[in-house]
């Protein structure tokens, strides 16, 4: 091929000897690439973290992809999927107890045991033109149709394992379900506790939200002297110092080790559009997580159509600055939110993995056009921050789980961005009113 292009480009000047092959730039500049060395080529990644949709729900019907309209019922009946608006307010019920109930031993037919309202509400996908940039981020770079959140269960433990790849407080028992009392962490009532689950999938009460039992990222990046971040919005109910003047819904709020440390005024950053700013002016960290204010979030409760949007403001504020040859963006959803998804997750322990989840991978060396068949969890994502930035392994699931490394090429010349086509602009986000409501509340 290359011979081809090198005749091509001398033959007016020289004609074309079959012996002689002209040096190309381009290739010659990508040549050296490898595949599984993202340390020579991503120097950024963002992981944007919304709420609240199974892979069904936002991309049923989507090409080569394991998506089909329809479902079943726990009666073994097969129902067609109904397309809702994102703003349509239905919010299913996505606690630990629904999604055993929702997945029942892999049949993924329980889901009409567990609907608030109809019960067959969680049957349901959003249409298309509500969630069009999701679509033109998933058809222009990588689609993810086996990514697996780590445990079955809602936000709390999803967050947790996101940033630590785990929420194990011991050889036999994880945290299983939201604190008794918000905020979640070590900003609780004193009285606040968890549900954790044992081995045998039986619940009891926990701890009070605020661990030691485990490292998280924050303890290897800061080891490496690699920059993070991790923005999310304010909420009300603070009555101490809690960055910013409302407590953080950050994971971060439930690790003692962070939230009492330097990190906390450090590391931890709101409001969440600050991400906006620090992309536009070169102040992007090496790893950052960004958590969307309610209205934002997907979350079918919030009853708003933004969050496609907000997620394109991310990309496209990426996309338009000096990081853009430089970064990786995953964006998924924490939980399944209750809606139909018929990909039987694979049990890996007595956690999950739990229900499927959408992810978006998006990178000027992403698969462009891709979906990937690929079985990620949250581990994934972490694993490839560790290939990335030279990290110790957690030794949680990031051990286990493979890399969403291979959502990537590196001997691709970099794909050149496109604007992804939004109904509301950045600006709008920017100006945008905190709504103080947590992201999710189960």
């Amino acid at each position: 091929m290359r011979k081809t292009i090198a005749c091509i480009t001398l033959a007016l000047s020289t004609g074309c000897d079959s012996s002689v092959v002209a040096p190309d730039p381009v290739a010659a500049q990508y040549a050296e690439r490898q595949a599984g060395e993202p340390s020579r080529y991503i120097k950024h990644i963002i992981i944007i973290v919304q709420e609240n949709r199974s892979f069904e729900n936002l991309f049923a019907g989507y090409p080569n992809a394991d998506a089909p309209l329809y479902g079943y019922t726990h009666a073994g009946k097969q129902v067609a999927l109904k397309p809702i608006a994102l703003t349509n307010p239905a919010d299913p019920s996505h606690g630990w107890k629904s999604a055993i109930a929702d997945w029942d031993n892999g049949k993924m037919d329980g889901f009409d045991t567990q609907g608030r309202g109809s019960r067959l509400q969680p049957y349901s996908y959003v249409d298309r033109q509500s969630v069009k940039p999701y679509w033109t981020m998933a058809q222009s770079y990588v689609l993810a149709d086996k990514m697996y959140p780590t445990e079955f269960g809602g936000s709390f433990t999803a967050h947790l394992e996101l940033i630590a790849g785990t929420d194990q407080l011991s050889s036999t028992e994880a945290e299983a379900g939201n604190p008794s009392n918000t905020p979640w962490g070590c900003d609780a009532p004193p009285s606040t506790q968890t549900n954790v689950v044992n081995q045998q999938r039986q619940q009891r009460l926990g701890p009070f939200p605020c661990f030691t039992q485990f490292t998280t990222m924050a303890d290897n990046l800061d080891a490496a002297g690699v920059s993070w971040k991790f923005y999310a919005p304010q909420t009300i109910g603070c009555t101490k110092d809690c960055n910013g003047g409302g407590l953080l819904w950050s994971a971060f709020d439930a690790i003692s080790a962070v939230r009492y440390g330097q990190d906390w005024s450090r590391n931890i950053v709101n409001p969440e559009t600050q991400i906006l700013k620090d992309a536009a002016n070169g102040n992007l960290a090496s790893v950052s997580w960004v958590v969307p204010d309610w209205q934002n979030s997907d979350h079918g409760a919030a009853a708003s159509d933004t969050g496609p949007s907000w997620v394109a403001a991310i990309v496209n504020t990426i996309g338009k600055s000096k990081y853009w040859n430089s970064t990786a963006i995953v964006a998924l959803w924490d939980d399944w939110g209750g809606w139909y998804d018929d990909s039987p997750p694979p049990q890996l322990d007595y956690e999950g993995l739990a229900i499927r989840v959408p992810c978006i991978i998006i990178s000027p060396y992403a698969r462009a056009g891709t979906v990937s068949h690929t079985q990620y969890e949250f581990g994934s994502i972490l694993k490839f921050a560790e290939q990335t930035f030279g990290l110790q392994s957690l030794n949680h699931t990031d051990a286990r789980a493979t890399s969403i490394g291979d959502a990537f090429n590196f001997k691709q010349t970099p794909l050149k961005f496109m604007t992804i086509k939004a109904k509301y602009p950045t600006k709008y986000f920017l100006g945008q009113k905190a709504s103080l409501v947590p992201p999710d509340d189960e």
